[in-house]
């Protein structure tokens, strides 16, 4: 057993010495974006239940155990940015630049302090998440681990191409979640933390905060990607369930049992949270965005030829 498995302590210690050098730096990387999957409240390793296997040999067949366990994994980085072709991760930078059907960004603005009527556009890019083996090993410490859907590098959405839906909202414009208030909406008019509806799915809102703009387009962004059968240009971060194996499935704002979010930039934050939430909101310059999508999954080591089922502690 490596050194790095056999000792929790050492890649806590790791992960936040990691963490912390990631904070110091402005471009947003994909070293960065690796050592901020080592974060444990992300995470959430927890044993769930039992599974049951049904396993035959030469001397018959007996029934064997494995834990179910649940936790989240980075599925995929999405960013969330207002000049078409300046995806804050530098590495991918290029597969969203301007096309003939996608070339302006920006807001608009007539300059005025006091405008609260600002429309904003925002490009959005759903990208996996480079993680990989450096993930894997630091879920595994924990116990028996699960993957997640997404393969790193993977381009899941791209605004860029995704030209009627995302910058004209057709056709969702006319939806009913587009059309009737408090239908999907990122927080509570009650509350008075309204942060932005989901629909209609494109990169126009209005809203005065461009941290909060950012993020409700993320949440777009995660809410398309992660359903079949869309009327956009993406491919679905979607596993099928198997024997002992639970994905993750459809996205679902201020539910953390479906997804939750880890800032990336303008701030790099060791923690996750879903939309909205109190953390302090750092404006970026560039109105550029990024956050890790976690999603949740549970499974358990195969440990027969035929699955009899799983009972949960809760």
């Amino acid at each position: 057993m490596s050194l790095w498995l056999a000792c929790p302590r050492l890649h806590t210690t790791v992960a936040a010495l990691l963490l912390s050098m990631a904070t110091s730096t402005f471009a947003l990387d994909t070293a960065t974006i690796v050592s901020s999957a080592l974060s444990s409240d992300c995470l959430a390793y927890r044993v769930v239940g039992v599974c049951y296997w049904l396993n035959c040999g030469r001397s018959g067949c007996s029934v064997r155990t494995s834990v179910k366990v649940r936790h989240y994994v980075p599925d995929a980085v999405v960013s969330s940015y207002s000049n078409t072709g300046e995806n804050p991760w530098l590495e991918v930078r290029a597969m969203s630049m301007p096309n003939p059907t996608a070339k302006a960004g920006g807001d608009g603005t007539t300059n005025d302090d006091n405008e609260n009527n600002l429309a904003r556009f925002k490009n959005a890019d759903v990208i996996g998440h480079p993680a990989g083996m450096v993930f894997s090993q630091f879920a595994s410490a924990s116990g028996y681990a699960c993957e997640g859907a997404g393969t790193a590098f993977m381009p899941y959405l791209l605004s860029t191409l995704d030209t009627l839906a995302w910058r004209y909202n057709v056709p969702e414009m006319a939806y009913p979640e587009a059309l009737i208030p408090s239908l999907r909406e990122i927080g509570t008019r009650t509350g008075l933390n309204l942060w932005g509806n989901v629909y209609p799915r494109g990169g126009f809102l209005h809203q005065t905060d461009d941290h909060m703009s950012g993020a409700v387009v993320a949440q777009r962004a995660g809410d398309i990607v992660t359903r079949r059968g869309q009327i956009h240009v993406y491919q679905p971060l979607l596993a099928n369930a198997r024997d002992g194996y639970w994905p993750a499935g459809a996205l679902m704002e201020t539910d953390a049992s479906t997804g939750k979010w880890q800032e990336l930039t303008p701030t790099l934050s060791t923690s996750c949270a879903v939309f909205p939430h109190g953390n302090p909101r750092v404006q970026a310059q560039r109105g550029d965005y990024a956050w890790t999508l976690w999603r949740p999954y549970s499974c358990c080591r195969r440990r027969g030829q035929v699955f009899l089922g799983s009972v949960d502690f809760m």
